[in-house]
């Protein structure tokens, strides 16, 4: 029996070992150690001075005098992609994206120990659009100047190009750029509220002004800030007035949002438009989801009838994805990648994805179908669909490649960014100019200096082809907005993975037929004060049989508190004991409900094993991997 927090249960664990031959490893299932990796890429990312607590460690200080010209600071933000413009409509969809993750993936994030990884990543943004909206009816759009910057190639630590700020006012307006400003505060406010309530309601304050700045004075963002169209060109800004309502309605409860989006639902095309691509230019199907919740939930009242309109069109886009619309699907590649455009396209997938995740948790919620021109579906088959897009993206793709660099044994290395490219600023100290950033860095062959773990490339065309080359941006470019999408969906299929073991049973494929079966009992106790922020036991768990050659010995290394449940760290070591290398180790892992660290998914059901690197354990060798569970470790 063990002692938790005085609750006392017990812990039974049936092992069986059994030697034959091994099977491969399945490393893109890994979603924990994907999402531990993207917030990497927000880091990297970081515009302005960098915190101590900085993990991307070849990054440095940078643009701090943005704005200054123009008598505003402007220190902070994110760069957008390769490049080094703060371009602010996709930064604010990013933020957006980041924060609908916190909101409705809070569990799973704080679960994982990864909420305040998440909170940081979004406060990086919002703390840089406070200072972007310095008036209520003025809102600093872009700084940088696009052209000049992709002249030339050099690290954000020796930028020499123009750092020109481009501001919307109500002579220059953007409506989509403030409306999706808005959005990103109003969301961020509910990520924020929980833990941080004063900050929450500036935010909030913000994404109020915006909305009535952004719906007062109507305009394209891109006719008021020129340099932006070669970049990111505004298809339209109705969309983000819905987007911004309906996040707005979400974060405050007040009426009038919900009826400016009812009112506006035909005018504006939320009701009329039936989308197959949710992104930072389009935000049609994000709305239409959103909106479908209320509905979802029973709280329609007097604007159900147009709520019902809104799910109708949530509904196609569902249906288009999963290819039972009728016949007006999306298109996909031979390896079922979803293709919209051949530019970075995987951030159409990865948004695709991290949508049809939410929606498939509304369904679910309210107990409800799919229903499609084809057929209705269970919301599970909306996350199997997002699965299988995180699947694609992390290497089950014809190429074998994961496109998350730094994930998995094979993935890009000549990422189209500048930092990657060119060694640290703490390594090669003098300056490296904006042509010979060309000539030295972006045309060699060689693999990038510095690894920018959890970027997502653009990704393979529609052929599944892809083209490890620097020059090929339209392939090997990262972006903050085909990225964010990531943090939500491996946050939930992470989720879907975990609680330590109640039974687990081990099989070793060695050409051998023997086998040893064996039943471990914890009598050990192990207690906590309720103040304790951590503590540390172990149980060494040991066979009962003599000979038998594998040991574990488990730890519980950290504990924590999030939303009234206490989650633990634990932390196994599997040694082998015995006079021989064993290899091809599985894992039979029941009853798991929290993420995973160090075991790789073998495509058995509850079936884990070592990853590729580490196929066979030495005599005498130990591996550990971690996990974690909230509440009660097992029955």
């Amino acid at each position: 029996m063990s002692k938790f927090g005085g609750s006392l249960f017990g812990l039974s664990l049936s092992l069986t070992v059994l030697l034959g031959a091994a099977t491969a490893a399945a490393e893109y299932y890994n979603y924990g150690n994907a999402l531990d990796k993207t917030f990497l890429f927000f880091e990297a990312q970081r515009s302005g001075k960098l915190p101590a607590a900085q993990r991307v460690k070849w990054r440095s200080h940078s643009g701090l005098a943005d704005g200054l010209a123009q008598g505003v600071s402007l220190e902070g933000g994110y760069y957008d992609a390769g490049d080094h413009v703060k371009f602010g409509l996709p930064m604010a969809f990013a933020v957006t994206m980041l924060s609908w993750a916190a909101v409705d993936n809070q569990k799973e994030l704080s679960g994982s120990n990864q909420m305040q990884q998440t909170l940081w990543s979004i406060r990086w943004g919002t703390d840089y659009f406070i200072k972007a909206h310095p008036q209520p009816n003025v809102l600093w759009g872009q700084v940088g100047d696009g052209k000049s910057d992709h002249y030339c190639w050099e690290r954000a630590e020796d930028m020499t190009t123009s750092r020109t700020a481009y501001k919307l006012d109500q002579y220059h307006p953007g409506s989509d750029l403030a409306g999706e400003t808005a959005a990103a505060l109003a969301a961020a406010s509910l990520a924020f509220k929980p833990y941080n309530s004063s900050y929450s309601a500036i935010l909030l304050t913000h994404a109020k002004e915006l909305f009535s700045f952004a719906d007062k004075y109507r305009g394209l963002y891109t006719d008021s800030i020129p340099n932006a169209k070669a970049f990111y060109m505004s298809s339209g800004y109705s969309d983000e007035l819905l987007w911004a309502a309906a996040w707005l309605h979400r974060a405050t409860g007040d009426e009038y949002y919900l009826k400016y989006a009812v009112n506006n639902a035909g005018y504006m095309g939320g009701t009329g438009w039936g989308m197959k691509e949710f992104s930072w230019d389009n935000k049609y199907a994000g709305v239409q989801v959103l909106l479908s919740k209320i509905l979802l939930e029973g709280k329609g009242g007097a604007y159900t009838s147009t709520l019902k309109q809104y799910q109708m069109k949530a509904d196609y886009f569902a249906c288009a994805c999963l290819k039972k619309n009728g016949g007006y699907n999306i298109q996909t590649t031979p390896g079922g990648l979803m293709y919209v455009r051949e530019w970075n396209n995987l951030q159409y997938a990865s948004a695709a994805a991290f949508l049809l995740a939410i929606y498939s948790d509304y369904l679910s919620a309210a107990n409800a179908k799919l229903n499609c021109p084809d057929g209705s579906v269970p919301p599970q088959a909306l996350l199997d669909f997002s699965r299988s897009q995180a699947d694609y993206i992390l290497g089950k793709n014809r190429q074998g490649m994961s496109y998350l660099v730094g994930y998995g044994p094979k993935y890009p290395i000549r990422v189209h960014h500048r930092g990657a490219s060119i060694p640290s600023i703490f390594i090669q100290r003098s300056t490296v100019n904006c042509v010979q950033g060309y000539d030295s860095w972006y045309r060699r062959a060689q693999a990038d200096p510095n690894v920018i773990y959890g970027a997502l490339v653009g990704g393979p065309d529609q052929n599944d082809y892809y083209s490890d080359d620097r020059t090929n941006y339209e392939q090997t470019e990262p972006t903050l907005s085909g990225t964010a999408p990531l943090v939500g969906l491996f946050a939930k299929l992470s989720g879907k993975l975990g609680k330590p073991c109640a039974q687990i049973i081990l099989c070793s494929m060695d050409h051998q037929l023997m086998f040893w079966n064996f039943v471990v009992s914890d009598s050990h106790f192990l207690s906590h004060s309720s103040t304790a922020s951590a503590y540390k036991a172990t149980t060494t768990y040991t066979p009962k049989q003599s000979g038998a050659p594998i040991e574990f010995l488990h730890s519980i290394t950290a504990n924590w508190m999030a939303w009234n449940t206490r989650y633990y760290r634990h932390k196994v070591i599997i040694k082998n004991n015995s006079q021989k290398p064993i290899s091809g180790l599985k894992l039979k892992i029941e009853d798991l409900t929290g993420p995973i660290w160090g075991l790789n998914p073998t495509g058995q059901k509850n079936t884990y094993q070592l990853p590729q690197w580490q196929k066979t354990l030495k005599a005498g060798q130990a591996y550990d991997f971690v996990y974690v569970q909230g509440g009660p470790q097992a029955k």
